[in-house]
């Protein structure tokens, strides 16, 4: 890293040279914490002692005590961050909607203007290219993401998530490397999501309360960060704006999560900016603000027009208005949210909420009015008692939707291969139609059902991580409350297809293929319980339809090409296994399958390659040294083909 650069550079040759002149623009790094309750940190009036880091950036920069996320999902959040628009603005309400290039977005904005950009995110959930958030990726030099589907048995750390350690290391090796200039740094640190199960010693030291290792865990490694920055001299004449997307509900109001309420447990979020020199040091704003200012803030502060669709408040102004270590609390700022989780994934009512006033209120199949003065847990609903005040703030929420939002973006529909990034993260998979807005206020309220959803939770992540026999009777019990649920049917065919129980499976896999016909996912558990049945012909559809709506999944066009082999059709059985090798070139069964499939005809030429890959990749299956050692036999290569033989003997049988 470079010692002097930016604020650091300009303040010695300003001194030298006794002038003044226009700053540089400065460095500025986003942090932002997945899934982050507010009332964990030491700054906003913890006393759990989770944050002694950030508590301490805390006093060289500006808490905003009374700060709100507008969608309780990462994706969408995210969205509202980096654009400083609405989700009814920019569209992004849903896992696997892309980014639209029309939208005003950050980091496009600080590259046209001279910054370096980086972005190093921690789940498969902000992987723009694997993941859930297509068009992420605009306007960064780098994206760090490279996730991928989770196989049974694989370290989820490896897979589809990376621990907070792991995304400083990468982000402090580019920042040693990044050229001289202005530098945008985004650094998301995913591990207070759920499943909670933080790493030595705070797993340990947090055992029966493993959310609050998580959030000490990634407080420990923000630390890490900002160490580094202070060694290279970077600290102080860089902009630092760290943040929650969202919170966790941790049982509150009957949900264990996040996504589908909108009370302060998921909205509520930390927000902390240190400006360059420490600038406003020490203020605390406790005016309610939102994360749609963030982006404009930081605009601002690196001297950037606003482009007029950014729809937040640049936060500056507050700043300014205050005197040191002073509490600034201006005029109301209204603050609103929505989430279509619980329509698009369940088929339930929508909900929008608005904070005003002392008054939180939340459009319902049953309204809700809370006084948070009084009532911070909102227990007390206040809506029948209080009809005057709940008909005006429904009126005002209304208006605020109809002031802030826009048709000209189209609404993209999801990726049909993101039910299966979902499953792994623990999220249902939506329905990928667009409804109106009547529909989606008029399903069954989610208070009333809020049960189904928490089982559904953990039973999706009981099958991911292969605990059948847990996971069947939570789907039974919920598709007893609610058999048309799509992805229950679905989990619960998988389920029943993993414990070898086919006549169980079958039925509700059928069911969830009628309930979402575009489904990819559905389509390919369908055929892999066909398949093991023995009912080949039957599964060959169903795995053609899924290829059709997921062409980039590898192994999509396997199982088609398994099925062909089995069916007769050897061409298609190929040029399907050609088209998963160019997906995943080290596709272990497609490498096998092929290599096989050209030895028995006799083209042991062309097989070799595979079958050599396929022991390179998987060194313990005494399936492909036998067939590896079959083709050089062919060949006449009689000590390849004996060592090969050898190596075979050494290993169990029962290995694949």
């Amino acid at each position: 890293m470079v010692v002097l650069r930016g604020w650091a550079l300009f303040l010695c040759v300003s001194s030298a040279l006794s002038f003044a002149a226009a700053p540089p623009r400065p460095n500025v790094i986003l942090i932002s914490l997945d899934t982050t309750r507010a009332d964990r940190m030491g700054f906003l009036g913890s006393s759990r002692g989770l944050t002694p880091n950030l508590d301490a950036m805390a006093k060289q920069g500006i808490v905003f005590s009374r700060a709100y996320s507008h969608v309780p999902l990462t994706t969408a959040s995210h969205t509202t961050i980096l654009t400083g628009t609405y989700p009814q603005f920019n569209h992004v309400t849903d896992f696997g909607i892309p980014l639209s290039p029309r939208l005003p977005y950050l980091p496009s904005l600080l590259r046209q203007h001279g910054y370096h950009t980086g972005a190093f995110v921690g789940s498969l959930i902000l992987d723009p290219l694997e993941g859930t958030a297509p068009g992420f990726d605009r306007g960064f030099d780098i994206y760090d993401a490279g996730f991928q589907l989770r196989r049974h048995g694989a370290d989820r750390y490896k897979t589809v998530e990376r621990r907070a350690a792991e995304v400083v290391q990468h982000a402090l090796a580019w920042l040693s490397q990044v050229p001289e200039g202005p530098f945008f740094l985004w650094v998301h640190l995913y591990d207070a999501h759920d499943p909670y199960d933080p790493p030595e010693p705070f797993k340990s030291r947090y055992a029966s309360q493993p959310y609050d290792g998580e959030i000490a865990y990634a407080d420990s490694a923000v630390g890490k960060l900002l160490d580094a920055l202070r060694k290279h001299g970077l600290y102080d004449e860089t902009m630092i704006a760290v943040m929650a997307d969202h919170g966790e509900s941790l049982g509150a109001h009957g949900e264990n999560t996040h996504g589908i309420f909108l009370y302060d447990e998921t909205l509520h979020v930390p927000l902390l900016v240190k400006l360059p020199l420490n600038r406003s040091a020490g203020k605390r704003i406790e005016t309610r603000v939102g994360l749609v200012d963030v982006a404009p803030t930081i605009l601002q502060e690196a001297g950037i027009a606003i482009p007029k669709e950014v729809q937040g408040e640049s936060l500056i102004r507050m700043l300014r208005a205050a005197a040191p270590d002073s509490h600034v609390n201006t005029d109301d700022r209204p603050a609103y949210a929505e989430t279509d989780y619980p329509h698009r994934a369940f088929g339930w009512s929508s909900l929008r909420a608005l904070r005003t006033g002392k008054y939180l209120y939340i459009r319902a199949p049953e309204r809700e009015l809370y006084d948070q003065i009084k009532d911070p847990a909102a227990k007390r609903n206040l809506a029948a008692d209080t009809k005057g005040v709940a008909d005006t703030l429904a009126f005002k929420l209304d208006e605020f939707h109809k002031n802030t939002s826009q048709t000209l973006i189209e609404l993209a529909k999801p990726d049909p291969e993101q039910a299966k990034k979902l499953q792994a993260l623990g999220y249902v998979g939506s329905n990928p139609s667009a409804p109106h807005d009547e529909e989606m206020f008029g399903g069954i309220d989610p208070k009333a059902r809020i049960e189904i959803s928490n089982l559904l939770h953990d039973a999706m992540f009981d099958v991911e991580d292969a605990r059948y026999e847990e996971a069947v009777p939570l789907l039974e019990r919920v598709l007893k409350e609610q058999p048309e649920i799509p992805v229950a049917n679905m989990q619960y065919g998988m389920a029943e297809a993993r414990l070898k129980n086919y006549d169980k499976a079958l039925g509700p896999l059928e069911k969830a293929v009628k309930l979402m016909p575009d489904s990819g996912m559905g389509h390919y558990e369908l055929g892999l319980a066909l398949f093991e049945t023995g009912d080949w012909k039957a599964a060959a559809p169903e795995f053609e339809a899924s290829v059709e709506r997921a062409p980039r999944w590898a192994d999509a066009h396997f199982s088609l090409a398994a099925v062909y082999a089995r069916i007769d059709r050897v061409p298609e059985a190929l040029a399907e296994l050609d088209a998963t090798l160019s997906l995943t070139p080290d596709h272990y069964r497609a490498n096998l399958l092929r290599g096989r499939i050209l030895s028995l005809q006799g083209n042991a030429a062309g097989a070799i390659a595979n079958l050599e890959k396929a022991t390179q990749v998987q060194p313990e299956s005494r399936e492909a040294h036998l067939f590896l050692a079959d083709a050089y036999e062919q060949l006449g290569r009689e000590l390849d083909s004996q060592r090969e033989r050898a190596e075979a003997q050494s290993l169990p049988s029962a290995k694949p």
